[in-house]
């Protein structure tokens, strides 16, 4: 019976580690699909690194190396792959508490230095007049529905055609009226419910996979069947 309970709890391991590889090169796949599509260090270059894209392809990078290892170790009844899924795990839980506590003590610092960089990368595009900067506004301001950094007085009078509400603009065109930094805020507002419960349920599911592992381990190592290749 014991057996048993062990070997399903191994083909288990298996296959969840083999359905979190397929999810990690999904996000990679599409981590590297919006570096493509929406430039963001342009604007945000205090943050260019903690970007949506970057944080994607960090993910997947993890998502799939992690579970790759995972999957190998319990496929293989190998302990040295299974102890160091386990610290891995453990490792990753740890980093996501401590990026979650320090998202919200320093909220405030973060909002004040995107509000700084999206002025300062406008201001830059106005006096410049550069395309390639342009063009990374016109991705932002499509995607959010916004313009400006506050609203659409702060392009002056070159107000790029993203702002329009109707394309291609007209002799007396309507314009967006919130501006982006607003935008970007109610966004984050409306997400952070959506982050938090994700991160609790990616530490339900460590959580889990590390008594799977461990308890694999375990067994393992009372069989004495050592490092099998």
């Amino acid at each position: 019976m014991a057996q048993n309970c062990l070997k399903c709890l191994k083909y288990t391991m298996c296959a969840v580690n083999f359905l979190c590889f397929m999810c990690g090169t999904a996000v990679l796949a599409f981590g590297v699909y919006m570096t493509m599509q929406l430039k963001m260090s342009a604007l945000i270059p205090t943050l260019a690194q903690l970007s949506v894209p970057n944080m994607l392809l960090i993910c997947g990078i993890i998502i799939t190396c992690v579970s790759f290892l995972g999957f190998l170790g319990a496929l293989k009844e190998n302990r040295c792959l299974l102890l160091t899924f386990f610290l891995l795990l453990f490792i990753l839980m740890v980093v996501e508490l401590i990026a979650a506590c320090l998202l919200l003590v320093y909220e405030t610092e973060i909002g004040e230095m995107v509000k700084k960089d999206l002025q300062a990368s406008l201001d830059k595009t106005k006096k410049e007049n550069s395309t390639a900067a342009l063009s990374d506004w016109d991705v932002v301001q499509n995607a959010f529905t916004c313009c400006g950094v506050y609203n659409v007085s702060d392009w002056g009078d070159k107000v790029p055609s993203s702002c329009c509400i109707t394309d291609p603009c007209e002799a007396h065109p309507r314009y967006k009226k919130k501006g982006c930094l607003e935008t970007m805020q109610n966004w984050f507002e409306e997400n952070f419910l959506y982050t938090g419960v994700s991160v609790i349920v990616l530490c339900i599911i460590e959580v889990l996979g590390m008594c799977f592992a461990m308890t694999l381990f375990c067994h393992i190592r009372r069989s004495g069947l050592g490092y099998k290749l």
